[in-house]
């Protein structure tokens, strides 16, 4: 059972505004201009008392100088988790909006930067909170399950949010309590979630632009030229992809992964970003990102996500000197996200 697809219009939308992000090319710097660069930015966290968070799909630059000056390079909730144990009272999300939002509901008390503001999510663009609100409202039966890649607003709608190395086991956990769900936006990840607990879901229509491009034809050839190779898959991706994988996962499982197979050769289809830390941990073996639809007229991502890119260190040294990007959000729809958030913080620690 699936929700109406998102219009046309939509759709373009999102592409359009994709299309825009990835037009914003960065300056060719030296490597001078960047050893510069990454100084001058960690002069800057030091002296404003900021610590850096970084997403595993943002330049590599970023994540060096986050583990360099203290801070974390991780997934979404670990980034905002991270914001809110450390002692500094500015963090700085390098990332996407949503997850700058995910860190200043966790931590409202802090000042909570990020570095691009105009980065966005396709998952979070194709969820509008007007829409699923009221789709919401059709189904009051339903628990609400959405995944973190969703705006404030709709995360304050939800009754769980949940990130994709939990969704299996949450879902299947609340399917053997007989409850019916809406899960919300991705409907590749729902799709797979719902294969592997025969839970009743009902699925809202998003999809991720970097994970719909991988092909399981291409994926298959590439693994008939390679038939050593192990495949890592993130559940964002389409089934036909999904089938292939030696692994299905979250970003920190399939790094974890990387590091322990038995293998020296690795397909990912995942955002390419996340290739810097396998091959930071794991520097013997070699990684390769799964194909998508090339770099033609219908490759949108090319398995880069061009918001990710987004994110630089001359946009980071610009918003320490400014901060002007400061995430804000309504008190009460932060306290009301905050709910479901902390329900999967403490779901995680019971299952762990």
């Amino acid at each position: 059972m699936r929700m109406p697809s998102l219009s046309h219009s939509d759709q373009i939308s999102i592409a359009d505004k994709a299309r825009q992000a990835r037009s914003v090319v960065g300056e060719n710097l030296t490597p001078a201009e960047r050893r510069s660069l990454r100084q001058q930015a960690g002069d800057l966290l030091s002296r404003e008392d900021a610590v850096l968070v970084a997403h595993y799909y943002v330049d590599s630059e970023l994540q060096e100088l986050a583990e360099e000056t203290g801070g974390c390079v991780a997934d979404s909730l670990e980034m905002a988790r991270f914001g809110l144990s450390h002692p500094a009272s500015t963090v700085i999300v390098a990332g996407v909006r949503f997850m700058g939002e995910t860190a200043k509901i966790l931590s409202p008390e802090k000042q909570v930067l990020v570095v691009e503001p105009q980065a966005e999510c396709s998952l979070d663009l194709g969820c509008p909170p007007a829409a699923f609100g009221a789709f919401c409202d059709q189904h009051p039966e339903r628990t609400v399950v959405v995944y973190a890649n969703t705006s404030a607003e709709v995360k304050a709608r939800a009754d769980w949010v949940v990130t994709s190395s939990i969704a299996v086991d949450l879902v299947a956990d609340l399917a053997a309590k007989d409850k019916k769900m809406i899960w919300a936006p991705d409907r590749y990840l729902g799709d797979y979630v719902k294969r592997q607990t025969g839970a009743d879901l009902l699925l809202w229509d998003g999809s991720c632009i970097v994970h719909e491009e991988f092909k399981g034809e291409v994926l298959s050839n590439l693994k008939q030229q390679h038939p050593q190779a192990k495949v890592l898959v993130h559940p964002e991706s389409p089934a036909s992809v999904i089938e292939l994988a030696d692994v299905v996962g979250s970003t920190s499982q399939l790094i974890l992964a990387a590091q322990q197979l038995d293998s020296s050769y690795f397909i990912v289809a995942t955002e390419e970003g996340i290739l810097h830390k396998m091959r930071q941990s794991a520097p013997k073996k070699t990684f390769v990102a799964a194909p998508t639809a090339g770099e033609g007229a219908t490759c949108i991502s090319c398995a880069h996500c061009p918001w990710m890119k987004m994110n630089d260190l001359q946009h980071l040294i610009a918003v320490l000197q400014s901060k002007d990007t400061e995430v804000v959000i309504d008190e009460e729809i932060r306290i009301r996200a905050a709910m479901p958030i902390q329900r999967m913080v403490e779901y995680g620690r019971q299952s762990a």
